[in-house]
């Protein structure tokens, strides 16, 4: 039988999907954060809502680093805490709220690899597009490079959202967050090849209005979506492994490179944060080099 602590954390689920539209993924995450929490506080004599105090969370977060859970993961295990007991406090459980005296283990923040814009190119412009799939693999090279969207976010597009007139893209991002993205002649014009060629010999009953299908008919799977960048750098050879969201890493570097400003690469990522977006300027250290060395006084001239 539950306690009132675990019942809290079943109301503070129900909380998140009607209210927050949280990520299933974070959705996920945080149950998972919490539940370990409810099992800690078990063991401590803990089953009341009103008894979390900064103490035992403290000696919980102390636990997970002595086990040797990552930054990143203490850094989301607080996230969450702090998320249930704001709630908590919200709702009359707390007469305090203790996660607001919980410090946030700074996380490292590494990019992954980014293709150059050489390596993009041969990628794209050698791919193999023979029969249905390979129109598909290559439209969705070319609109996860050519608009930087999450591949969730990719595989949740209706063909409706694509408009080929405007080249503009309507994207569902994070917490609901709607956006339209421009999308370049190049994807454009391989998504259209899809939908004309390919996705009709795919398609069935269950295929809906997805843009993008699975070999069985059904929308595209963020998994498979995976295993397709995967698979088609691997056949073009002479071109760095990259996950999707390193293609949309790409997409970002290259966008600066070519001079566009922090605001509109924040928006067409679809960043809550311009914070989050300033990760990507120190990739493009080496243009900021390039630009000194032309343009000041004092820059290094070529011999």
């Amino acid at each position: 039988m539950s306690n009132a602590l675990e019942v809290a954390v079943q109301e503070f689920e129900r909380y998140l999907r009607a209210e927050r539209a949280v990520s299933p993924h974070t959705l996920r995450a945080y149950l998972g954060d919490l539940n370990d929490l409810c099992g800690y506080a078990a063991e401590v004599g803990v089953a009341e809502p009103g008894a979390l105090n900064v103490s035992l969370l403290r000696a919980w977060l102390a636990r997970q680093h002595a086990l040797g859970r990552s930054r990143a993961t203490l850094a989301r295990r607080t996230a969450a805490v702090r998320a249930f007991t704001g709630h908590l406090r919200r709702r009359g459980l707390l007469q305090a709220d203790p996660g607001l005296l919980l410090g946030t283990p700074k996380r490292h923040r590494d990019l992954p690899g980014v293709l150059t814009q050489d390596d993009a190119a041969r990628l794209l412009d050698e791919l193999d597009v023979e029969g249905p799939l390979g129109l598909r693999d290559l439209a969705v090279l070319e609109v996860l490079y050519g608009t930087g969207v999450r591949v969730s976010e990719l595989c949740g597009l209706d063909i409706d959202d694509l408009d080929t007139d405007r080249r503009t893209v309507r994207v569902l991002g994070k917490g609901g967050r709607e956006r339209t993205v421009p999308i370049g002649e190049p994807a454009a014009r391989a998504a259209q090849d899809w939908l004309r060629a390919g996705r009709p010999a795919i398609s069935n009953e269950e295929s809906g209005a997805a843009l993008f299908l699975g070999v069985r008919g059904g929308r595209l799977h963020p998994t498979s979506a995976r295993r397709i960048v995967h698979a088609r750098i691997a056949e073009v050879g002479q071109v760095p492994d990259l996950s999707p969201h390193g293609l949309r890493h790409s997409a970002a570097t290259h966008l600066l490179e070519g001079g566009a400003d922090l605001r509109s690469v924040q928006e067409i990522l679809g960043h809550a944060s311009l914070q989050t977006t300033q990760l990507y300027t120190h990739v493009s250290a080496e243009r900021l080099k390039q630009v000194h060395r032309q343009a000041h006084p004092r820059g290094v001239q070529d011999a």
